[in-house]
């Protein structure tokens, strides 16, 4: 199976930006749903995105939507979150994982097969 993993997390400031990438290996994306999850220290796994690789559809947390994106680059095998206007609540380490959700179960962690080491994004203040 696929094997996510994730890079690109790091120190930015209040209302900057950042991009985070997840890169397949082992297998290609084709066929998967690829999602972002994140968790803050002493919080439980929080859904970010999610986006079905051969036709783009997403899916977004409704708090996050319109500051975060996610895309794919098929060409790359890659999955990009692109995180604009953060805000401190946003520091948590970022996960990235493969699998096969129906529509109505993107958000939920356990039906993800694989799982990337997660990535650290901190936003100072």
């Amino acid at each position: 199976q696929v094997q996510p993993a994730e890079s690109g997390g790091g120190l930015v400031q209040a209302g900057g930006s950042l991009r985070l990438s997840c890169v397949a290996s082992g297998q290609t994306f084709n066929g998967y749903t690829v999602g972002w999850f994140r968790q803050a220290p002493g919080k439980e796994r929080e859904f970010v995105a999610a986006i079905r690789v051969n036709d783009r559809a997403t899916t977004y947390a409704d708090s996050l939507k319109g500051r975060f994106t996610i895309s794919r680059d098929n060409a790359k095998d890659t999955v990009y979150l692109q995180m604009r206007s953060l805000i401190q609540e946003d520091t948590a380490v970022y996960y990235c994982a493969a699998g096969f959700p129906v529509m109505s179960a993107r958000n939920n962690a356990n039906v993800y097969r694989s799982w990337g080491q997660g990535t650290q994004v901190t936003v100072s203040s």
